[in-house]
């Protein structure tokens, strides 16, 4: 591998670490107290040019390498996870959906729209009934005419209420081998029968909108096709593979601003007349994660590099997301244990990351998944 950050990177890290130092660092708090969707912030991103990272200039968007995208994502963790996870969904998920299977038509249409933050994207695969068996979903797509007629349910869907268009992967083809039956529509926010059914609450990324759509007899012209009939699933794991580079990046910024914390907070607190940094106890904890975030750092980097050499990298993308997000509870659960009694409050920012942490080992394909990809690749 020869890889090393250029001068651009390095521009691009400091530039998104301002940003979020500025505008997102005084508030991260308060969007997660209420699991408030932080609409205020969507302008100044796209200002940024972070909702358009990998959408090309032509369409108005920043033109961005995978190494770049991944940098985006990991600055924006160190502060909000929750941020991190929209920007990381929008770029990768929904807009990279239509960037990399979307017709001329469809490009002209969307993404524009998506990198100026006019309409966020949301992505629609799992499903109450299929999570790690993803191609068993069971929301279904008719023809009818020239239209598409789409029913069935999708759960833990990022963006699902605030997008403007969601990509939808539904069966079309109940008599193909599941996998070869599946195929992929954009729906718009507002067409009549998609709603978006319940809103989710939970332990992390709580002002990252999470939800539960509903498709009830929703049509869509055939235009609104991503790709080929039947073959949107094959599509899709081209998808996740970027997707899980980009769930590593996050992973990695919040593991690092725990550790942050922690070296900030042991240099400062003292017990026994010295600060607790002195303590061999504590050194051992900041070493262990700093060793293991680096070394989830140049697994990461390694799978955005390779997908930007356009090679193969399914299987160190997927070791990049299993070690980086499995580290990242680890720094973010030993900096909790270095603030202590402090730590389990909420007067520190420490818990608010390894909440956020815990799902990069979830989604995007959970870690157990992550090894079955992994062994596979070994033992073709």
């Amino acid at each position: 591998m020869d890889f090393s950050f250029s001068e651009h990177h390095a521009l691009l890290r400091q530039s998104v670490r301002d940003f979020v130092q500025a505008e997102v660092r005084p508030r991260a708090r308060e969007w997660d107290r209420e699991e408030r969707f932080p609409h205020e912030i969507i302008p100044k991103l796209a200002e940024m040019g972070l909702l358009g990272i990998r959408i090309p200039e032509e369409y108005g968007g920043s033109g961005m390498d995978t190494v770049s995208y991944a940098i985006c994502v990991e600055e924006t963790a160190r502060i909000d996870g929750s941020l991190a996870l929209t920007v990381a969904s929008h770029n990768g998920l929904g807009t990279g959906h239509i960037l990399n299977f979307g017709s001329e038509e469809q490009k002209q249409r969307y993404l524009p729209k998506a990198a100026r933050g006019e309409w966020l994207a949301a992505w629609a695969l799992t499903e109450p009934g299929s999570g790690s068996d993803s191609a068993s979903l069971r929301t279904t797509a008719r023809r009818d005419g020239n239209d598409w007629v789409i029913n069935g349910t999708k759960m833990f869907i990022t963006q699902g209420s605030v997008g403007g268009f969601c990509v939808v992967l539904a069966r079309t083809n109940p008599d193909a081998a599941k996998q070869k039956g599946i195929t992929a529509f954009i729906v718009d926010r507002g067409t009549k029968g998609f709603s978006a059914s319940k809103h989710l609450e939970k332990l992390g990324c709580r002002s990252s909108d999470t939800v539960e759509l509903t498709f009830e007899e929703v049509r869509v012209p055939d235009s609104q096709r991503v790709g080929e009939v039947d073959c949107g699933f094959s599509d899709t794991m081209q998808i996740l593979d970027r997707g899980r580079v980009s769930i590593a990046a996050m992973a990695l910024g919040l593991g690092y601003g725990a550790l942050d914390m922690a070296i900030a907070y042991a240099k400062d607190r003292k017990q026994f007349g010295n600060p607790i940094s002195d303590f061999q106890a504590i050194k051992w904890m900041l070493a262990d994660s700093k060793t293991e975030l680096d070394a989830a750092s140049l697994l990461t980097y390694r799978a955005a590099w390779l997908a930007d050499q356009k090679r193969p990298y399914s299987k160190e993308a997927s070791m990049a997301k299993l070690f980086a997000s499995e580290a990242a509870t680890r720094a973010c659960n030993r900096s909790l244990q270095i603030h202590g009694g402090y730590g389990y409050t909420r007067e520190f920012d420490v818990e608010r990351h390894l909440r956020d942490a815990k799902i990069c080992e979830i989604g995007e394909g959970t870690s157990e998944v992550q090894r079955m990809v992994i062994a596979k690749h070994l033992l073709v």
